[in-house]
């Protein structure tokens, strides 16, 4: 798994400038928020979720979250139809602390443009090396 400096981003996934990953299984989408941001928000108290059913645009707000830190905005990466939220987070927000790419994903998309997910970001890419260093020395060495 790629770690740039202490944050985790496995090479699986793909990122949006939002600090969403993706990770695509079957046309659909499954999302979450990144390591980093889980990081930088501190323990997550509360979800809001979009709607199973719910029609999203790609870089939409979609949802938020609550930390003690501050209330922080979900953003849909890509385009299409809410089929799946993850009810063990509605249930225990702070699985997106204890395992941010696994338990704490947060919905899955069923996309209605799969080319969007070429407007993404691969960690291993030179542009996503130069956005989340950017991105880090922004946010956390506030």
């Amino acid at each position: 798994m790629p770690e740039i400096e202490g944050y985790n981003f496995p090479d699986d996934l793909l990122y949006h400038k939002e600090h969403m990953w993706v990770k695509v299984e079957d046309g659909k989408a499954r999302v979450g928020v990144t390591d980093f941001t889980q990081k930088l928000a501190g323990e997550f108290s509360y979800v809001e979720f979009p709607e199973e059913g719910d029609e999203v645009e790609k870089d939409q707000v979609i949802g938020s979250y609550e930390t003690g830190k501050w209330l922080g905005k979900i953003y849909a990466p890509v385009s299409g139809t809410i089929v799946e939220i993850n009810e063990e987070v509605d249930d225990d927000p702070s699985l997106v602390n204890e395992d941010p790419y696994g338990d704490g994903w947060l919905f899955v998309i069923e996309m209605s443009n799969p080319d969007e997910l070429n407007e993404l970001m691969k960690p291993d890419s030179p542009e996503f090396q130069e956005w989340i260093k950017a991105e880090i020395e922004k946010h956390a060495k506030k």
